[in-house]
């Protein structure tokens, strides 16, 4: 009995480690548009998350984007340094009301680069194949609906 008590307490400790680890399911989720349609937003939440975005990718696809989420509501500016698609940005308050829409927004081969920035405060900004805004009839106050993983918040 021993040994089995000396083998379980390593092998439980192991497992529960093991799902503590932050899964790969967590860095995306489904965002629903008023139209009902959906995408799969890849989540940025760190610094270096959100430094990086969507610099040196080649493509998106339209049921893509990526969600960009910040601890509380602010100013946040973006540039397309690196970037290499151009892109519809929105900006969402904490009640993930759009404030603020900047369609087609085009990469930025080199420095100086423009900066974009809402005209109200934002906790929540999602980037989108460029189009995407107009083709999914998206307006200031339209509210998108999305559930964060826990910790992500």
């Amino acid at each position: 009995m021993e040994r089995v008590k000396n083998f379980s307490l390593p092998f439980l400790i192991s497992l529960s480690l093991l799902f503590s680890l932050p899964a790969g399911k967590d860095k995306f989720i489904k965002i629903y548009f008023p139209d009902g349609t959906s995408i799969t937003a890849e989540l940025a939440v760190t610094d270096e998350e959100r430094q990086r975005g969507l610099m040196f990718r080649e493509k998106l696809n339209s049921d893509q984007g990526m969600l960009f989420v910040f601890k509380e509501e602010g100013t946040y500016s973006f540039w397309m340094m690196n970037t290499k698609i151009f892109l519809d940005i929105l900006w969402l308050d904490k009640e993930r009301r759009i404030v603020h829409i900047e369609r087609r927004v085009p990469p930025c081969p080199e420095i100086p680069c423009p900066s974009y920035s809402p005209k109200a405060p934002a906790m929540y900004v999602l980037e989108l194949l460029a189009g995407s805004a107009d083709e999914k009839k998206l307006r200031l106050s339209d509210w998108l609906d999305f559930l964060l993983p826990r910790g992500k918040r």
